[in-house]
């Protein structure tokens, strides 16, 4: 398991448990318990 700290830049893959509509470019948060852990720019749709 990876720490990322505060600061820190990061490329990651992610499949989602339901399918929702994105585009490349699109801004999108990442929380957890009611509180934003992550932020990030959708870079590249792969399917």
């Amino acid at each position: 398991t990876e720490m990322v700290m505060p600061g820190d830049n990061i490329t990651m893959e992610v499949e989602l448990l339901v399918p929702i509509a994105m585009d490349e470019g699109l801004r999108f948060a990442i929380r957890e318990g009611g509180r934003t852990v992550g932020a990030g720019v959708v870079a590249k749709i792969l399917k």
